[in-house]
């Protein structure tokens, strides 16, 4: 660490620090609040998908229980043709965010297949959007608790040691000047007195 001048223009660049300190820490606290309030809207999204999920796929088994059945081949019934996830920026954080899903179905006769074959198509979109869903939810998650970490280690630079540091180089150079003052004065009087005698 570079030595300290205790001189004025010491000082004056020390409070020029302190007030530029002062103006960007409430900048970086509220963007942290905004950081933790969208890392917590991302976490309750991912806990609501996985609830739906299950939901779905618990309302499939009841309705369609001749899914246990081995012999009708439902491998490849529904794939995803095409997928479009862009970034969106929040806060300086880029996250991905679902637009688009197309699904391809498989061709199948609708005689050599029972008629509730549909039905679970539908249903497998359906969970399929949503598992992708999660999978970006996630990867939003995970940015997002980088990015709060990384503001955190921020707001912390500056509140406890930028901050603190300046206003202890403050203080420092202030009595070192204010001695220096009452040297000075002790000087002249001295110098005063001689001269009188």
């Amino acid at each position: 660490m570079a030595k300290l001048a205790l001189n004025k223009s010491a000082l004056s660049k020390e409070k020029q620090k302190q007030a530029a300190y002062g103006k960007y820490l409430p900048s970086l606290e509220l963007k942290q609040k905004q950081l933790l309030l969208e890392r917590k809207k991302a976490e309750q999204a991912l806990i609501e998908h996985r609830e739906l999920i299950e939901k779905i796929q618990q309302d499939v088994y009841q309705r369609l229980p001749m899914l246990a059945l081995r012999h009708i081949q439902m491998e490849g019934l529904v794939k995803v043709d095409q997928l479009d996830i862009q970034e969106e920026n929040v806060l300086g954080t880029l996250l991905p965010s679902l637009k688009k899903v197309e699904y391809r179905r498989a061709r199948y006769s609708y005689l050599a297949r029972p008629h509730w074959v549909d039905e679970v198509a539908n249903a497998l979109e359906q969970v399929i959007r949503l598992k992708l869903e999660e999978e970006i939810l996630q990867v939003r998650a995970k940015r997002l608790n980088k990015a709060v970490r990384t503001i955190t280690q921020r707001v912390n630079l500056f509140s406890k040691v930028l901050i603190p540091d300046s206003k202890k180089n403050i203080k420092r150079i202030g009595l070192f000047l204010s001695d220096q003052e009452r040297a000075a004065v002790v000087r002249s009087k001295l110098a005063k007195q001689k001269h009188q005698a």
